[in-house]
Formats: C-alpha cells, sequence, structure tokens
C-alpha cells in the first residue's frame, strides 16, 4: 500500500510540473517559453502520458499554435517537436487526427517560408511526416 501511495504522489507530481510548463508555453518571455516546450519534450518522449494528455490536449494545441505564429527558429522547432510527440502520444485515433488537422496548415506555411528559420522549417517537415503518418485518416 505504501508504494502505490508513493507512486500515486509522484504521478501526481510529475502532473503538476506538466500543468506548469503548459502555462508558462503563454508567458510573455521567449526563454520562459522554450525553456518550458524543452521540458515539454523531455517529458513526452521519456513517459507515456496519454490519459493526462487527451484533457489537455486541445490547450496544448492552442499554445503549441501560438509557440509556432509567434515564436522565431529555435522556439518554433521545439514547438514542432513538441506536437509531433503529442501526437505521438495521442496516436491514430480521432484525438491524434484532430490535433494533427488543426496545425497543419500552420506547419506547411512554416516549411514552405523561405525566412523561417532552417531549424523550423525542418523540424515542421519532420512533424508533417510523422503526424501525418501517425495521425491522419485522409490517405493524401
Amino acid at each position: 500500500g505504501c508504494e502505490a501511495a508513493s507512486e500515486q504522489g509522484q504521478e501526481a507530481e510529475v502532473e503538476d510540473r506538466l500543468k506548469e510548463h503548459m502555462d508558462n508555453l503563454l508567458d510573455k518571455s521567449a526563454k520562459a517559453r522554450q525553456a518550458a516546450l524543452q521540458s515539454l519534450r523531455l517529458a513526452l518522449s521519456s513517459k507515456t502520458l496519454s490519459e493526462f494528455l487527451l484533457e489537455r490536449r486541445l490547450t496544448l494545441t492552442d499554445s503549441l499554435e501560438k509557440c509556432l505564429k509567434k515564436g522565431k527558429g529555435e522556439e518554433q522547432a521545439l514547438a514542432a517537436t513538441v506536437l509531433t510527440l503529442l501526437c505521438l502520444q495521442m496516436g491514430s485515433g480521432p484525438e491524434g487526427e484532430e490535433v494533427f488537422c488543426s496545425l497543419k496548415p500552420l506547419l506547411i506555411s512554416i516549411l514552405t517560408d523561405s525566412t523561417a528559420s532552417p531549424s523550423a522549417r525542418q523540424s515542421c517537415a519532420t512533424a508533417l511526416g510523422m503526424c501525418c503518418y501517425v495521425a491522419a485518416a485522409d490517405l493524401e
């Protein structure tokens, strides 16, 4: 019983940190947003969090959209990477498709923008490819 309680406590702590990182995506400071994106990237790539993300996918998608639109270079690259990981966590069901479809036009616009940084364009290309593979229901 003690181990289960300890595990639940750790789980709650992880979720609290994730919520904090998600809140920080809306910070005025680009450095704070980038730090939040890096933390989310690390969390999403090291642990399955689909239950937690399922309830928060729309909020996270909106925040990532803002980072992709307003951010420059590194922030856009990180946001596209976090989007890829979010799609992978959501899987091939309607939730993953919803996340992908909502940001697909923005990813394409950054990818085709010759003034965008190469790292942002590369991350957007990777996000498009991975999310399309995992979450796109439309074969085209």
